[in-house]
């Protein structure tokens, strides 16, 4: 016997087709739904976590700027204190040192010199004075330059020839001099048992 299937079997496929179509159309707009919502969480927690760090990171570098400021007020504290140390330092190792300037003054200048003034800037002295020969000026610019522990460098300014009145008849020829010479302090000076 022979069957006929007189029922719109093609319709009935293109249904089912149509349906499972949907149905996976359906199934894939819902996984792409999760597969976009985990990823947009996972972001979420990411960035969240990036601005804990980033919160982390600006306190501590306030920090970190905070301690710079104490650090760089300190060094300036610091800078402050040893300068007054070595003001004070210079201070005491200079006290005694117009004694042995003049001290150095008596022993180095010879016979026939005579000083009218003297000028002190801070190491370095100007003597003003009359010779009664250029000879006497070099003598003294000698003894000043290397036998001298505490006066260095001796430099003559200017030397000048002029005549002094001894008497209502009587003249002599002198020289008038300014030589400029720097003082050693006490931990420059070259022989130690000097002080």
């Amino acid at each position: 016997m022979i069957l006929i299937n007189l029922l719109p079997h093609r319709e009935a496929a293109r249904k089912r087709r149509r349906e499972r179509f949907l149905f996976m159309l359906a199934l894939s707009v819902a996984s792409g739904a999760v597969v976009a919502g985990a990823v947009y969480l996972a972001q979420a927690a990411a960035v969240a976590a990036q601005r804990e760090r980033n919160d982390i990171l600006a306190s501590e570098i306030r920090r970190l700027d905070n301690q710079i400021k104490d650090i760089i007020h300190l060094r300036q504290e610091i800078a402050a204190l040893r300068a007054r140390q070595q003001a004070v330092e210079d201070l005491q190792s200079d006290r005694n040192m117009p004694v042995h300037l003049l001290r150095e003054l008596v022993e180095q200048l010879p016979d026939g010199i005579y000083l009218t003034g003297l000028r002190q800037d801070p190491q370095v002295v100007v003597l003003q004075g009359v010779a009664q020969s250029n000879e006497r000026v070099s003598e003294m610019l000698r003894n000043l330059g290397h036998r001298s522990a505490w006066l260095a460098q001796p430099e003559l300014v200017e030397i000048v020839a002029s005549s002094v009145n001894l008497g209502p008849r009587e003249q002599r020829r002198v020289a008038n001099f300014q030589v400029r010479v720097r003082l050693v302090r006490v931990g420059e000076t070259a022989s130690p048992g000097r002080t």
